[in-house]
């Protein structure tokens, strides 16, 4: 008789967000219905083209052709594209977020860089060379990883708990953006610059802020798993007294992930600044809530201890997924957030439920190996 067939993600936890992608992915097809699409071909000169076709009166008139309105190359690289802003800065929300913190200033931290990088490059004219890019890439990364610091140090020095801190630069960096730029959007970049990051494009997807998503994703994977002070953003997020009795030294591990917060919210902006060629005080209002909800439905616990650079990712896709859904399924696009908020709580509460499981099995073992130490008058191994 063949064993009954289990489902353990203990090895690959993220193993089960895939499975949610891909249930989503099915409901939305199926419930999705059909759209008629522009239907284009490829020009003698490689240039995609609307083809044509002749109706009833023999009269040349554009082609529509049916396809799926979830399972399309126009919405697969839609939501591709949006995620992988989202997605960055989820991983580097998670590292901090694993230290039992949290970041609310990530949508300013992205305004603000994005704000300064549009100053500097705006300067040069759409005709500059390559250096007035570089320089604006420099500039954009130089400023978000000042924001992180400054969230850090102020956090480490004042002792206070990171959602008031955060909460207050959310407005100051804002704030900054919004002096700098007296609300107005900033533009004319170097052409290069928008060339390079919309390169590579397959339809409308372009591959420069998935190839990075790509990259981020494994550089925080390999910082959070195999690097010495990655084990230590856990364990300061699992009990920060013991972490700091056995040596570690706290205060810099949190100063380290919140500057790696801002750095990727210096890097979703250089995108942001390539692939839309501007920048305003408002950009990235909001995404403090899309970039948190991303991390913890990934599997991040806002009690520390938990979390990973995939899941984040992988929880970045699920949201973006969800918000297309609302739209192909004909909700008011009004109610995303309002959806985005229920799915957190949900995913909070689902992570809480699962401590307290653990929390009882740990008890249940305990209470056990006493006993069994009683029976065998044999002192009792402590069950960690």
């Amino acid at each position: 008789m063949s064993p009954p067939l289990r489902l353990n993600f203990s090895k690959f936890p993220e193993g089960g967000l895939l499975i949610v992608i891909v249930v989503l992915g099915i409901l939305l097809s199926v419930f999705g219905g059909e759209v008629q699409r522009p239907k284009m071909i490829q020009g003698p000169d490689g240039q995609m083209t609307r083809a044509m076709e002749k109706d009833a009166s023999g009269q040349e008139v554009p082609a529509f052709v049916k396809v799926n309105n979830f399972f399309n190359a126009e919405t697969l690289t839609q939501i591709a594209k949006d995620t992988s802003f989202f997605a960055i800065m989820a991983v580097g929300v998670t590292a901090v977020i694993i230290t039992a913190g949290i970041d609310l200033s990530i949508g300013s931290v992205y305004a603000l860089a994005a704000v300064c990088g549009a100053m500097f490059m705006s300067q040069f004219g759409p005709d500059a060379g390559p250096w007035a890019a570089i320089g604006g890439v420099l500039v954009t990364v130089a400023v978000s990883l000042l924001c992180g610091a400054l969230n850090g140090v102020m956090i480490v020095a004042f002792n206070l708990h990171p959602f008031i801190i955060t909460l207050g630069t959310m407005a100051i960096y804002r704030g900054i953006a919004f002096v700098l730029t007296n609300g107005q959007s900033i533009g004319g970049f170097p052409q290069g610059f928008r060339d390079f990051v919309r390169q590579g494009v397959i339809g409308d997807l372009s591959l420069v802020p998935l190839i990075v998503m790509i990259l981020v994703c494994v550089v925080g994977a390999i910082f959070l798993s195999k690097m010495v002070v990655g084990r230590q953003v856990y364990a300061i997020g699992g009990n920060e007294v013991a972490s700091r009795y056995s040596g570690i030294r706290v205060a810099r591990v949190k100063l380290l992930v919140y500057i790696i917060g801002g750095v990727t919210a210096g890097i979703a902006a250089v995108l942001a600044l390539g692939y839309y060629g501007a920048a305003s005080s408002g950009d990235g209002q909001g995404y403090e809530l899309t970039v948190i909800a991303g991390a913890v439905v990934g599997g991040a616990s806002l009690f520390g201890g938990k979390g990973s650079a995939l899941g984040a990712v992988l929880g970045a896709v699920i949201l973006q997924m969800i918000a297309t859904g609302i739209v192909i399924i004909g909700i008011p696009q009004s109610y995303s957030q309002i959806v985005t908020g229920v799915v957190v709580i949900t995913a909070v509460l689902l992570d809480q439920f699962n401590r307290w499981i653990s929390d009882r099995r740990l008890l249940a073992q305990t209470a056990h190996a006493k006993k069994e130490a009683v029976e065998t008058n044999t002192p009792a191994v402590p069950v960690k």
